[in-house]
């Protein structure tokens, strides 16, 4: 009986094991903190328009609209050649500070991302 018992818990502390039970969320926040922010071109507008992100974070701009567009930074920190339609263009904060942006083609579109 003894036996059974042993095998009995054994099992059940391996069937805990392998679904992850116990472990700490360091590897699901680390993951979300690898995946890319995104924000969207579209209508003439940076969307959102202002995010606010950690350091290390890599942001990912997408263009929707119809026509190109770029994302430049006003200290020239970073700078995308246009973007056409689905063209995305990345970049990775390293530095805590705020990073004013636009497109250099229609310069009233502007964003800003903020790093902690």
């Amino acid at each position: 009986m003894k036996y059974k018992l042993c095998v009995f818990a054994i099992a059940i502390f391996l069937g805990l094991a392998a679904s992850g039970f116990g472990q700490n969320n360091a590897t699901s926040a680390q993951d979300a903190k690898t995946a890319p922010v995104e924000v969207k071109i579209d209508n003439f507008s940076f969307s959102p328009a202002t995010i606010t992100v950690p350091a290390g974070t890599t942001v990912r701009w997408t263009n929707r609209d119809d026509i190109p567009h770029t994302v430049v930074n006003d200290k020239e920190i970073f700078k995308s050649k246009p973007l056409d339609t689905d063209d995305q263009f990345s970049y990775t904060f390293t530095k805590a500070g705020t990073y004013d942006y636009f497109c250099s083609i229609h310069p009233k579109m502007t964003g800003k991302v903020v790093v902690q």
